[in-house]
């Protein structure tokens, strides 16, 4: 069992390792030289996992922050060419997010700055250490013990 003060310093641990995830995320992103933002490309990679645009209300939730945020995301990557306003073509007053080809081909670049990011945290683990990693942290996402993984 853990003490409060063990608790505390997990806690102090995982906001600390949080914030050194956001800062190298940040400068990968900036190296690529899209101008996109760590919350734009959020955007763009939830917009992504839609079969058809998604209306604004969607990726709001979807993300989990008021529809609002989105608004905002949503003018910036506009102005950048990566996406685009559609009318949903059942209800003239519904309007839907599209990536144009701008955006696809941006989020190929964030994705691989996304993955030099994620090399670059990681590297200090070996493969088994990752694979601990990547359970405790579905752990701890998830709130529910996961099952041991048998070979």
């Amino acid at each position: 069992m853990t003490t409060p003060d063990a608790d505390g310093q997990l806690a102090e641990q995982l906001l600390r390792l949080t914030r050194r995830v956001h800062r190298i995320q940040k400068h990968h992103l900036e190296r690529c030289g899209l101008g996109v933002t760590p919350a734009q490309s959020r955007l763009l990679r939830a917009l992504a996992h839609y079969s058809s645009p998604p209306r604004m209300a969607d990726l709001a939730e979807r993300m989990e922050v008021v529809p609002r945020a989105v608004t905002t995301l949503v003018d910036g990557l506009e102005a950048s060419g990566t996406v685009r306003r559609v009318p949903d073509p059942t209800n003239r007053r519904v309007i839907r997010i599209e990536i144009t080809d701008e955006g696809h081909r941006a989020l190929g670049e964030l994705r691989g700055a996304r993955r030099s990011a994620a090399q670059e945290i990681l590297a200090p683990l070996t493969a088994g250490q990752r694979e601990t990693l990547g359970g405790l942290l579905n752990t701890l996402i998830d709130g529910v013990p996961h099952a041991e993984h048998s070979g």
